[in-house]
Formats: structure tokens, C-alpha cells, sequence
């Protein structure tokens, strides 16, 4: 089967940085199903593996979002069988999505929309995990209560979703921030609330402090750590999915804040008890698409599954600039 992965860690545009290279198709048995992927989407998390993981030997795989055919079965599965278009974000500690064949635990993979193509479904499966769980999982938001949720960094993949899911699910007001006049327009079709700029004073922008009961930081939450203290509310709710160098938490004992860290592979990682939860989100966010309760965040398409284009897709997203999620399609 066709895959793309690499040796050694290397920066992206270094020539041996992604191969396209040739591997058995894997073997399928138990609670595994052998997926065909048909289309797949870049993360972030796919330039912090590459640029700092290496393989134990030969190749290592990287890609974590699919969309594809259920090609084999395992002897203990029984929420899939051959034929059926499914979705998933897989499992950190197995080999990725990034290859024509895949195995993945059922319990993390639901059935794909079949309202949207194979590529606007790709866009999703593991930002809308991460909102999700986020939000209904660790920070526990009143879906009833008119309260305020600030998303920091809203204009990216996990943003975008974690914005609709909110406006659809909850009737909370969002406040969404973003940089750049794309990124707003993008967040306000999404329907944010109000949209705010991240690299200006957030409190002097909203006018008062001590104003928000929930807020969820996106990445660089390091450099916007004053200003999540200054707005959130006493006793309010702070959620982070990024990595900050330094994180002094004493700053939230004055208010009571609570700490949330979100990391969508930890039920995977550790075989939760409660694993087949993701199965269950991603069946829901499959029938709130199909549903037209939600659009895609796709942004931009990449072409085919090849190692130059995902090359492309690496650079965009370590530059900070990509807006919504990049797709590749095909072998």
C-alpha cells in the first residue's frame, strides 16, 4: 500500500522531511477494523510529531482525521461491518492516517456524514472531539444558563467547530477572538457573538473585567495568560488544548479559577473505561452535519495524499496563517 511518512526529524522543507514510500497492508483482528481512507485532513499535532517524534524503527506514520471505507473486520467487532463510510481521529500510539490502509479501534469511529463529500467530512473528526470534549467533558458549560464563553484563537480548526457546537448546543454568548479581517468574517459566518482581536487588550476591547464564566485559550495561551485572569469571572472555568513553555496556575487562586486540559487521545491512549464515548461524539457531530445543524470547516484542499502536498499542508500550518482545516484526497 501506498504511505507517506518519514526517518528522522527534520524541519518541512528539508527534502526527506515526508516520503512517499510502500508497506505491507496491515493485518486486521479483535476490536480493530481495517479501514480505506479515501481522505484525510492536517493538524497541528501532525508538525509536533514530525518535528520531534522519531521512529522506533523503520517508518513512522503520521495523520490522526479520515474519512474512509470499512475494508476488513476484526473477529470481536460488532458496530461496523465491510461497506460502511466511517470517520475517526485514531489513536496516538498507532500508525497514522497518512497511508491507503488504516487500523483503528471501532470504539474511536463512528459512521461519516453522508450530507457532505469526503473531504468537507475530513475536516472534522478531531477538532470536533477536542470542542466537544472541551466543552461537555472537562470545562462542563450549562447548556441552559445564559453565560459567556471567550474562545482564544477561535479561527482554527478547533475553534471554528467549538463555535458552532456552542451556538447550537448551548445558549451561551461566544466571544471569539481573531487577528486578521479573514479570520473575523470567517468566525461571524460561524456565528460568533462578537469577535474580538487576541493581540490587543481583550478587557479594553469588551470594556469591563470579571466578565466571563468560561474561557478557552487555543494556543500562544502563555502570552494571554493577564488577560484570561483579568476577564474571567470568580469561580469562572479556564480550558487550554495548546503546550506553554512556562504556566504559573498561582495567578488563578485569588478567583477560584479551575484548570482544564483537554487532549483528545487520552481515552485512546489509556483505554479509558469510557472510551467508546468518542464513538458516540462523533455520531452525534455526524448527525448535526447531516442534519444542517453545522457546516465543514474545511478551508483549503491540498489535491491528492502525496508527500509534497502534505509537505505544503506542514508549512501552512506551522506558519499560523491556515484559516479552517486543510484537506487531501486520494492516493
Amino acid at each position: 500500500m501506498k504511505a507517506i511518512g518519514y526517518q528522522v526529524n527534520l524541519p518541512i522543507d528539508a527534502e526527506q522531511s515526508l516520503q512517499d514510500i510502500t508497506l505491507d497492508k496491515p493485518s486486521v483482528a479483535g476490536r480493530d477494523i481495517l479501514v480505506k481512507v479515501q481522505a484525510v485532513s492536517v493538524n497541528p499535532v501532525d508538525t509536533k510529531i514530525r518535528a520531534n517524534v522519531a521512529p522506533k524503527s523503520g517508518y513512522k506514520i503520521i495523520g490522526w482525521d479520515a474519512v474512509g471505507v470499512v475494508d476488513e473486520v476484526g473477529d470481536k467487532v460488532s458496530l461496523f461491518k465491510v461497506g460502511d463510510l466511517v470517520w475517526y481521529a485514531g489513536d496516538l500510539n498507532r500508525s497514522g492516517t497518512n497511508a491507503e490502509y488504516q487500523l483503528v479501534d471501532e470504539r474511536i469511529v463512528s459512521k461519516a456524514p453522508t450530507s457532505v463529500s469526503v473531504a468537507q467530512a475530513a475536516a472534522l473528526p478531531l477538532t470536533s472531539l477536542t470542542a466537544w470534549e472541551m466543552l461537555f467533558d472537562r470545562i462542563q458549560v450549562d447548556t441552559s444558563a445564559n453565560k459567556t464563553l471567550l474562545i482564544i484563537g477561535a479561527a482554527g480548526g478547533v475553534g471554528s467547530i467549538m463555535v458552532q457546537l456552542a451556538k447550537k448546543l448551548t445558549k451561551l454568548k461566544v466571544i471569539a477572538t481573531a487577528s486578521r479581517p479573514e479570520s473575523v468574517q470567517w468566525l461571524q459566518s460561524l456565528g460568533a457573538d462578537q469577535v474580538i482581536d487576541h493581540n490587543k487588550s481583550m478587557s479594553e476591547q469588551l470594556g469591563m473585567k470579571d466578565c466571563i464564566d468560561y474561557v478557552v485559550s487555543l494556543n500562544n495561551t502563555e502570552q494571554h495568560m493577564p488577560e484570561v485572569v483579568t476577564l474571567i469571572k470568580p469561580q469562572g472555568k479556564f480550558g487550554l488544548i495548546d503546550d506553554p513553555m512556562t504556566f504559573d496556575i498561582r495567578a488563578l487562586k485569588a478567583k477560584s479559577i479551575s484548570l482544564h486540559w483537554e487532549f483528545m487521545y487520552t481515552r485512546s491512549m489509556f483505554e479509558t473505561g469510557d472510551m467508546q464515548t468518542q464513538h458516540d461524539i462523533l455520531a452525534n457531530v455526524a448527525k448535526m452535519i447531516d442534519d444542517k445543524q453545522i457546516t465543514t470547516t474545511l478551508g483549503e484542499h491540498f489535491g491528492t495524499i502525496n508527500a509534497q502536498n502534505l509537505k505544503r499542508a506542514h508549512a501552512l500550518l506551522e506558519s499560523q496563517q491556515a484559516r479552517g482545516k486543510i484537506v487531501l484526497e486520494g492516493f
